[in-house]
């Protein structure tokens, strides 16, 4: 395993002060980066801990805040907070372009090669900065499925990847149609997973607290997810030197 250093970063966002979690990769040259976004609950040590397994990997990963340091296990506060969040493109932007702004901003960053990975919200915050033409080289999603404002997908200029489960009743077939079909009328190189027989969040081990209907770990397609993530990233993140 190689060694990685961590640290907490605080910076402004939604009008909160969001706590993010930094991975740096061992040494001292510049590596690609990534932006990792939690699902709706926010961030915690899920996202904490893939953001160090990244970092073992070779990206500089900034691991964002949805809700100003605070994880919603409560479904109602969550639902409260997430689902305005959800309708509005400019405030997830917002929310985006302020952790990216941290992330170009360390030294170890390769501001040219930046992918953003997401969950659930803070998947359709990586679309988002997408659709607000940020210069990414890659997109990936898992229950992000979500579709932006007329025509703007236009702007996405690198591949994006989506996953979803089959049974997933907060991604519906009707919802990965619409999500398809735009991907496809703005001419995005997109590719979707489907993992038969997983519910919403299938990749998140489960909590120990109440969460919406619909949602339930799948440990096998977990791994699988995971394993496409990290060869999206090969696939598109050079390796500088």
């Amino acid at each position: 395993m190689t060694e990685i250093t961590t640290r907490t970063v605080e910076y402004p966002a939604d009008g909160l002060t969001m706590v993010g979690h930094l991975a740096l990769p061992a040494g001292a040259d510049r590596r690609p980066g990534v932006l990792l976004g939690p699902e709706g609950m926010g961030l915690s040590d899920v996202e904490r801990s893939r953001a160090d397994a990244l970092a073992e990997l070779g990206y500089v990963t900034l691991a964002f805040d949805l809700h100003g340091g605070r994880y919603l296990s409560d479904p109602e506060a969550m639902l409260a907070r997430c689902m305005p969040l959800l309708s509005s493109p400019d405030r997830m932007r917002g929310i985006g372009h302020a952790a990216l702004d941290v992330l170009r901003a360390e030294p170890r960053t390769d501001p040219d090669w930046i992918a953003a990975v997401g969950y659930g919200t803070g998947g359709a915050v990586g679309l988002e900065l997408g659709r607000d033409g940020v210069d990414l080289r890659a997109i990936g999603t898992v229950n992000a499925l979500t579709t932006g404002r007329p025509g703007e997908a236009a702007r996405i200029r690198c591949p994006v990847w989506a996953g979803v489960g089959s049974e997933d009743p907060i991604m519906p077939p009707a919802q990965r149609s619409a999500f398809t079909a735009e991907m496809q009328e703005a001419g995005v190189d997109w590719r979707l997973v489907v993992y038969g027989g997983a519910l919403h969040a299938f990749h998140h081990p489960p909590v120990d607290h109440p969460v919406v209907p619909g949602v339930g770990y799948h440990a096998r397609h977990a791994q699988r997810a995971w394993r496409d993530v990290v060869d999206l990233l090969a696939e598109c993140l050079t390796t500088t030197s």
